[in-house]
């Protein structure tokens, strides 16, 4: 398979992104409150054979050990890593981060930095962030050339502007390893990221045309335009509407602002009198719908949020109609993992596809952690770590 590595996150969570983003020319939404016409035409980000390969990888057994799906991957094509092999240890590993500018970024790059100290061998580890600007990402990766690194993680802030930047990087023979979101090539030893966006656009979609009966008003609710995760999560949910008897009454960007959020629903409930059901393409202001709908004296309808407590807690206590795709943090695990698998000579996943669980209503009281910050990812992986929970609070 040739991979076009523009595929996902990234999510998370979601991959939630930064603050920039590479705009495509068609981006349709509903924008200032009317019904989107989205429903009509497909995403320039839409990929029918990639689409199909994702929804297949939702029942894919996964291969690796059991209990640790961060160290598991689906249906794996392995390369040869020998020409990169540093026996001995005392490794300097580098990370590129797009931010730590949300929750999920918060949660995963805490358990990054666990994991890396889980392992002697790694006697330093460089980190920069890019605050969610390219152009300082681009920076920061051309500076870790010269600081010596024996590998590169990068987090990519965006896909198209940032692959340049990847590719200088990988053209200093240092092995660089992409992870949560994709860019445009396939110069890194390996690219790590749960199943894909497409597959958390299809959970919610799904889910919403099972629960809400036909000619149902849905609004749609996204974070960012422009990254590769979140462009097919949507692309993912408008193919199943398309394809379904529901109503699709807005697409509106949230910017991940919880106030926005609650004022876009509150809007949509006075115009449209009935909210069937809302679709997210990031969970993280879920808690800010649902309280929309409550403030309204409406009941709150099927929704779709994401694995983060506060909104699970309400779902559990609310008893709601909902479902939670995940974009698991658990993933920041990986690329440590792979990186010293990388300089010990052993082989990894040219691609290396992460198991990407939902949680329904069946199972939704398993992951609500009562002891732990309302903006934490259940997914974390963290669990078992030496210190838990201390760091993640």
């Amino acid at each position: 398979m040739t991979k076009k590595w523009a595929l996902v996150v990234v999510a998370g969570a979601l991959a939630l992104a930064g603050c920039s983003s590479d705009l495509p020319d068609d981006q349709a939404t509903a924008g200032g409150g009317g019904p989107s016409k989205s429903d009509t035409a497909k995403s320039k980000f839409f990929d029918q054979a990639e689409y199909d390969r994702q929804l297949k990888f939702r029942e894919a057994k996964p291969e690796g050990p059991d209990g640790k799906p961060w160290e598991q991957m689906l249906q794996p094509e392995l390369v040869d890593t020998a020409k990169f092999a540093k026996p001995g240890g005392n490794y300097n590993l580098c990370f590129s981060n797009a931010a730590v500018d949300n929750p999920w970024r918060q949660v995963g790059f805490k358990t990054m930095q666990q994991e890396v100290k889980q392992h002697a061998e790694i006697t330093k580890f460089t980190v920069l962030d890019a605050e969610a600007k390219d152009d300082k990402q681009i920076s920061d990766i051309q500076s870790l050339s010269g600081k010596g690194c024996s590998a590169i993680i990068v987090s990519p802030n965006t896909t198209a502007t940032l692959t340049p930047a990847v590719e200088k990087a990988c053209a200093t023979g240092v092995p660089v390893i992409v992870f949560d979101r994709g860019v445009n090539t396939d110069c890194a030893v390996t690219f790590i990221h749960p199943i894909g966006g497409f597959a958390f656009g299809a959970d919610g979609a799904e889910f919403l045309k099972e629960k809400v009966k036909p000619k149902g008003k849905v609004l749609a609710l996204r974070i960012l335009p422009g990254v590769d995760v979140l462009e097919q999560r949507w692309a993912a949910a408008n193919e199943i509407f398309s394809g379904s008897e529901l109503n699709v009454v807005g697409v509106e960007f949230t910017d991940g602002d919880a106030a926005k959020t609650k004022g876009i629903v509150a809007d949509y409930i006075q115009r449209e009198g009935q909210i069937d059901g809302v679709w997210m393409d990031a969970g993280a202001t879920a808690v800010a719908a649902v309280e929309a709908f409550q403030d309204a004296g409406v009941a709150v309808p099927a929704i779709v949020g994401e694995d983060q407590q506060d909104f699970l807690r309400l779902w559990a206590d609310e008893g709601l109609t909902a479902v939670a795709p995940t974009y698991p943090t658990y993933q920041w695990r990986t690329p440590v993992i792979a990186a010293l698998k990388i300089l010990k000579g052993e082989q990894v996943p040219s691609e290396w596809v992460l198991p990407q669980p939902r949680i329904t209503g069946d199972d939704v009281k398993e992951y609500v952690k009562q002891d732990m910050p309302p903006l934490h990812y259940a997914m974390c992986g963290c669990e078992g770590m030496p210190g838990y929970p201390g760091p993640w609070k």
